[in-house]
């Protein structure tokens, strides 16, 4: 062979080992995309595994009984006694001053909402574990139904009947609510009234005008707002309602609580029923 051809030889070697190598690099290339993109994949699956939340902590199912909580505010206020059943603040006020006025009928009487919210309380976090080794529907769900029977039978009673009847309830109902529903997607949430919310909005914007605020800050401050502003239009409904259909008018709570329930126990029968055991957020 002269030197011609050993020099044409070389020359296809060299264009072939060329050729190998880009497929050989065109192949990593590939396989490092592939797993980057898998990576990718499984960073976005875990997180929205990290991020799920039950249907009982989703924000619409705060949002309704928020609507609610101020439904029975206004209700008991303008037709069962003048009193706001859904937290504790005003009868300790009461209490304090029939102590200091010695009218003792008066501040022994304060005790019995005081219990039926301290009971409610107790209930709602007694009743969740058995409830929930039957594999049925979750305590949220059973807490829901049970809030909408009470209902029902409040919307039954006479005017004539002692306002205390439903003082009581609504006070037993708003614990056991306020025990159970605890937060939403993970933001610390109260639905049955509205200081907490206050408070936690004015924190928000304190963050936001230092610039400290971020995509977290401003969910959070807007959640806050929206259950505010459900409180106020379940009030305002009451208000009207409550002077057409006098106490029957709080029967327009099942419609909130209704959807509640059902989208409740769709969750625990069908799409959450693996999850029926999984303790919620916040408890």
């Amino acid at each position: 062979m002269d030197k011609t051809e050993h020099e044409e030889d070389c020359g296809k070697n060299d264009g072939l080992r060329a050729d190998e190598r880009r497929d050989i690099l065109e192949e990593r290339l590939e396989a490092d995309a592939c797993i980057e993109s898998t990576s990718e994949e499984d960073a976005r699956t875990a997180e929205e595994e990290e991020e799920y939340y039950l249907a009982c902590e989703r924000r619409w199912v705060f949002l309704m009984l928020m609507l609610v909580a101020g439904f029975y505010g206004v209700f008991t206020f303008l037709l069962r006694g003048g009193v706001f059943c859904n937290a504790q603040t005003g009868n300790f006020v009461f209490l304090a001053i029939a102590i200091g006025t010695f009218q003792w009928k008066q501040a022994v009487y304060y005790l019995l909402p005081m219990s039926a919210y301290l009971l409610g309380t107790m209930v709602s976090e007694i009743i969740p574990r058995p409830v929930k080794r039957t594999h049925i529907i979750r305590w949220d769900t059973l807490l829901v139904l049970i809030e909408m029977i009470a209902v029902i039978i409040l919307g039954w009673l006479p005017e004539t009947a002692p306002h205390q009847i439903s003082q009581i309830t609504i006070n037993f109902i708003c614990a056991m609510q306020y025990n159970t529903f605890r937060q939403a997607q993970g933001i610390p949430m109260a639905t049955t009234f509205c200081t907490n919310h206050v408070r936690q909005i004015g924190l928000t914007i304190v963050k936001k005008l230092r610039k400290k605020s971020g995509g977290d800050v401003d969910i959070k401050m807007w959640t806050h707002i929206r259950m505010l502003l459900f409180f106020v239009i379940g009030g305002a409904a009451s208000a009207v309602l409550c002077g057409i259909f006098k106490g029957k008018a709080i029967w327009f709570t099942l419609i909130p609580l209704t959807i509640v329930f059902t989208g409740l126990l769709y969750a625990d029968r069908v799409t959450e029923h693996d999850k029926i055991e999984e303790t919620p957020r916040g408890h």
